[in-house]
């Protein structure tokens, strides 16, 4: 069953998958991106610290049960997933300041593949880009890369993710699974 794309006349939701970072972890890198002390650009509130697994964008809320369902079936990585976030970077195409992680685990590609393929029937698809896991800092930044006093040397520790929804720049938690079972 194909998810049609959402239509003007019927309500829908910004979704995506999302790893979220601890309040601990957010602190951390606030505090290290405080910094930095960026000359351009909108700092991402630390409230929002995550790594996306997946995009959806905007879908009708009538199907948001039928991607949940497909996210109950799909296999899990069966333990907590560990994550290096560090490099930092200036994606210029797009003006993104993030950390990214220099070698990902493969656990994480997995759980982005599987994640994919649960949704992939009902008609989604992130196939048109390489899954490069990072977390925003912050958005229309212009120049180079700031120059970091400290190395980023942060780790994202997750047991879980979750399906999220982005409403006026603030992200809320739409439904979240364990990364074991399934």
């Amino acid at each position: 069953m194909a998810v049609p794309p959402a239509t003007f006349s019927e309500p829908s939701k910004r979704l995506f998958f999302a790893l979220a970072a601890t309040p601990a972890l957010r602190k951390s890198i606030s505090q290290w991106r405080a910094g930095l002390r960026l000359r351009s650009g909108k700092p991402v509130p630390a409230e929002n610290f995550h790594v996306t697994l997946m995009f959806l964008g905007a879908v009708p809320i009538r199907d948001i049960a039928a991607i949940c369902h497909a996210i109950d079936h799909m296999p899990r990585p069966g333990g907590s997933l560990l994550l290096g976030l560090d490099h930092l970077d200036l994606w210029q195409n797009v003006g993104a300041l993030v950390l990214a992680a220099e070698q990902p685990p493969k656990n994480l590609l997995r759980l982005v593949y599987d994640v994919q393929q649960a949704v992939l029937p009902l008609g989604f698809s992130d196939a048109h880009r390489e899954y490069r896991p990072h977390l925003t800092l912050a958005r229309d930044v212009r120049g180079g890369v700031p120059e970091a006093m400290v190395a980023p040397e942060f780790m994202l520790r997750a047991t879980a993710f979750g399906l999220y929804e982005s409403v006026k720049g603030r992200y809320r938690l739409v439904r979240e699974w364990p990364l074991v079972g399934g």
